[in-house]
């Protein structure tokens, strides 16, 4: 198993651009072959959300960019 950690440089509330840049390292990822890869846990929101948090739409927005990579295909082959 080769498994690929990402560590990327990711924006408190760009939720199109921390999904863009999430896309762009499973790409990577599987072009290097590996079979799983692991982020941060919060690479969708961000860092420094602070008060964001307690607003029910920062998590929908987590949802919706995680539903976007997911159904983009860029996960198959890849956990």
């Amino acid at each position: 198993v080769t498994v690929a950690t990402c560590g990327l440089n990711q924006w408190a509330m760009d939720f199109a651009g921390n999904t863009e840049r999430v896309l762009e390292s499973i790409r990577v990822a599987k072009a290097k072959g590996a079979t799983l890869r692991v982020g941060p846990e919060l690479e969708l929101s961000g860092y420094g959300c602070e008060d964001h948090f307690l607003e029910p739409d920062t998590v929908a927005h987590c949802w919706e960019a995680l539903a976007s990579i997911l159904e983009s295909g860029a996960c198959e082959g890849i956990l």
